[in-house]
């Protein structure tokens, strides 16, 4: 069966907010639309079917661990990342420029690409935009982002200006190496730091080259939300409005929506996830510490609004017990509980810009936030 075109189809707005839909050569999703990360081709602690469940229609792949371990290459050969890790919709993966900036102590930036260690065993490395591009030919992404430098924060403006210059280099290079295939598509990424002229410019520039979509990179390292917003309030307007635009690893709930209401479409993160790992759930009203002792007596269900199989079928004080005594069960049913609630989030928000009532919408997210999590009985 021949694939669809790849395209971003705007099915209702309010205000500057987008509801959309995505069509990628794996299927479509719905924006605005939450992207679990699956570092290593696993969304972890869950099974593909358990990462569906929660509403989730695609996932995010990391080139850089990837192309490590266990080697794109060896991917392509045993059918592509879908097939391989056993997940049939779209999947979007990362360029390996935030490992660019993370792993600082190990690699070397030239106008050419980098140069780094692997982390796991030091053996050398070097990735252009056009290994980049190839990597994830080679893995079947369905969205391939440019290679980039995530230029680090804080920075000085100067720095930041090389910076973003280098990342407006590469994606065009990124450009040129794109095979261009049915149902595939490109998303150039917008850089410049927390200088809105920097990202005026490298919003100009990317729109020039031409990409199937845009994103907003080098935010949520540290410059805090006001920062975020302002630097989101210079960019987005300069974005094509026929194209979806992702901000790349955000967030936490309370910062996803104001960047939808800023037009933003797509986000990914860690923090469900890690943080369902480390015993914190994410909840309508407040985040929570499951080991806490206030739980350990609690009989109520994390949260009373949420429909997931955690929140229907075990208490607090069982959640608590279970990474009290370690067991791996505990991380399994919150990861499934965040992802849930982020997934809830987006489908409110799309069902809000549709109705007209996001303003609304918004007013009571911000509400329950502020009143906190209800007392104990």
């Amino acid at each position: 069966m021949r694939a669809p075109a790849f395209g971003f189809e705007l099915l209702a707005s309010d205000g500057a907010a987008r509801r959309g839909r995505v069509t990628t050569a794996h299927g479509s999703f719905e924006t605005p639309a939450f992207m679990p990360v699956g570092t290593a081709g696993t969304v972890k602690g869950l099974t593909p079917e358990q990462v569906a469940a929660t509403g989730a229609e695609i996932i995010l792949g990391n080139t850089y661990h990837l192309m490590l371990r266990p080697g794109a290459e060896r991917v392509a050969r045993l059918g592509g990342l879908h097939r391989f890790m056993n997940w049939p919709g779209p999947i979007l993966t990362d360029s390996g420029g935030f490992q660019v900036m993370s792993l600082a102590e190990l690699r070397k930036i030239t106008d050419e690409g980098v140069t780094f260690k692997s982390h796991i065993d030091g053996s050398r490395h070097e990735l252009t935009p056009e290994r980049a591009v190839e990597i994830q030919r080679l893995l079947d992404a369905d969205i391939t982002m440019v290679l980039d430098e995530c230029t680090p924060f804080p920075v000085e403006r100067d720095a930041a200006a090389k910076s973003m210059a280098l990342s407006m280099r590469w994606a065009e290079r990124s450009k040129t190496a794109f095979q261009v295939r049915p149902g595939y598509g490109l998303f150039g990424i917008v850089q410049g730091s927390v200088f809105e002229d920097l990202r005026e410019q490298s919003a100009a520039a990317l729109t020039g080259i031409g990409f199937d979509g845009y994103a907003v990179g080098g935010l949520a390292v540290g410059e805090g939300q006001a920062t975020t917003v302002r630097v989101l309030d210079a960019t987005v307007p300069a974005l094509p409005e026929d194209r979806p635009r992702y901000l790349m690893g955000v967030g936490k709930p309370g910062d996803m929506v104001p960047a939808v209401r800023r037009g933003i479409d797509m986000f990914d993160c860690v923090l469900p996830t890690r943080s369902g790992r480390t015993g914190q759930a994410f909840t309508r009203r407040a985040a929570l510490n499951l080991r806490n002792a206030r739980h350990q007596d609690d009989p109520r269900p994390l949260d009373p609004d949420c429909a997931c199989p955690t929140c229907r079928d075990y208490a607090r004080a069982y959640l608590h017990h279970l990474f009290k005594a370690g067991e791996m069960l505990g991380p399994i049913l919150l990861t499934i509980h965040n992802l849930s609630y982020y997934q809830e989030l987006m489908a409110g928000l799309r069902r809000a810009i549709e109705a007209g009532a996001l303003e609304a919408f918004t007013a009571a997210f911000e509400r329950r936030l502020a009143e906190g999590d209800l007392p104990a009985l």
